[in-house]
């Protein structure tokens, strides 16, 4: 049994499909080591939303420079960051909400 939790979750999906947003940080100095690598799925075909995802990097890329400015270093505030402004991109230029997922790696 699922519960209406799960089910809500895959309808979104069903719907708008999800994009994940890996990122490697320096858990010392919170540094980015590598990315932010954006991988879609569901949402755009990506052979032809090359451009749309490039802007999704550049903004995760100014989101996480500004947490690193910031000082910011908790993992979870550095996720919903990522997870609202792309999201709020997303939706500005699509109008649709696919699940933003991001992955913090911390080496």
């Amino acid at each position: 049994d699922v519960g209406g939790v799960v089910l809500r979750d895959r309808k979104h999906l069903s719907d708008n499909g999800i994009i994940i947003i890996n990122v490697a940080m320096d858990s010392a100095t919170g540094e980015v080591v590598s990315g932010p690598d954006i991988v879609s799925r569901g949402f755009v075909y990506v052979k032809e939303s090359e451009q749309l995802l490039n802007d999704v990097a550049v903004v995760a890329e100014d989101i996480l420079e500004n947490c690193y400015i910031h000082r910011v270093r908790d993992r979870n505030a550095i996720k919903l960051r990522l997870r609202d402004g792309v999201s709020k991109h997303l939706y500005e230029i699509t109008h649709r909400s696919p699940m933003v997922l991001p992955i913090i790696m911390e080496v």
